[in-house]
């Protein structure tokens, strides 16, 4: 089982709560959060890109980094653990993503990945005018397939003369040439987003509930996809982890949470940004509170009850590893590398 941190890049992380932890991201607290995951024998880290956020009373997510930057400066201060930036493919050209790639490579020498974004919300690109239409959601796929075609062709023989739909190049022209084959990740959660992880990705993020039963559905489904393709593709599990000393008050700190939610946030982010919150029924605002932690499914305890449930989690059939965030990262990547990880039999295997 490999184990990854989803480092936070925008502010708050994924907690869409005034009563979680509040803080902004920067340079200093990544390193700290992915130094102490790599100290711990995390495998992974990777950070997302988010160009726009959802506002609300914590501004939520109205603070991010950039993420190809990012990782290019943590890659110059760790020596094991892989990183992998995010490209949003609608604002960069592939040829310049794909050398952005290759000089992280040179730096990280040879840790790092590209996690590929297809793009689905509109407000990030239309507010710089790069949202081609509405349409996109209809081929958002396609253009992604030719976006990492141009990548590949690039760093496999240093130049690309490309002709499709949307790309078109000439005598394109990218050297040195990688140290490695760069792996690409993707969080296909649609049958063509898993399609296309099965043609092009090496791991499949998946938002698990949980008791694991989408992840097995999921699975599966990548499984039967990349049989297709002929390739073998990963899955990893997104979970939030909420670790105390005991699970009474670790539960308490879930609770907490969803009672502080920020509505006006998850409301913009569910597509209810026109929904008065201030005068909505118990019914409604149980049901935005609902949305506290994104849809990620959540581990909430001990150290001994996470590690069981985390052990439970990858025996699910297909399961290659989890992407782990935290309610606070400095405290939750120590715990779980200190208390929790000694405890998992999936690693011991």
């Amino acid at each position: 089982m490999d184990f990854g941190v989803f480092i936070p890049i925008g502010n708050n992380g994924w907690i869409l709560s005034a009563s979680s932890p509040q803080y902004m991201p920067s340079f200093a607290l990544n390193k700290a959060v992915v130094q102490r995951a790599e100290h711990y024998g995390f495998d992974f880290a990777l950070s997302m890109v988010k160009l726009r956020g959802f506002g609300g009373h914590t501004e939520f997510w109205d603070y991010n980094l950039e993420s190809f930057t990012l990782m290019a400066g943590l890659a110059a201060v760790t020596t094991k653990i892989q990183l992998y930036a995010s490209v949003a493919t609608l604002t960069v050209h592939p040829a310049i993503a794909a050398r952005m790639a290759v000089t992280i490579d040179d730096i990280s020498v040879g840790r790092f990945g590209i996690n590929i974004v297809s793009g689905w919300n509109k407000s990030e690109y239309a507010q710089m005018g790069v949202w081609p239409s509405d349409d996109f959601y209809q081929h958002r796929y396609e253009y992604a397939s030719e976006y990492v075609t141009v990548m590949k062709e690039l760093w496999n023989d240093g130049a690309s003369n490309f002709q499709g739909q949307f790309f078109q190049l000439e005598d394109c022209r990218l050297l040195p040439k990688p140290s490695r084959n760069i792996p690409l990740v993707c969080a296909g959660q649609s049958p063509r987003g898993m399609e296309f992880c099965a043609n092009y990705g090496d791991y499949n993020f998946i938002i698990a509930d949980f008791e694991g039963t989408n992840l097995a559905a999921a699975n599966q489904q990548l499984k039967t996809a990349s049989s297709a393709s002929g390739r073998t593709v990963g899955s990893y599990a997104l979970y939030t982890i909420i670790l105390d000393d005991t699970d009474e008050l670790a539960q308490a700190r879930e609770q907490k949470y969803r009672l502080g939610a920020d509505l006006d946030a998850i409301a913009f982010m569910t597509g209810q940004a026109s929904l008065d919150t201030a005068g909505t029924t118990a019914q409604v605002i149980t049901a935005l509170q609902g949305v506290t932690f994104m849809g990620i499914g959540l581990i909430v305890g001990s150290a001994q009850t996470v590690a069981q449930e985390v052990d439970r989690i990858a025996k699910v059939e297909g399961t290659s590893g989890m992407m782990l965030t935290f309610d606070d990262f400095l405290e939750g990547v120590e715990r779980f590398g200190r208390d929790v990880m000694p405890l998992l039999e999936c690693r011991k295997s």
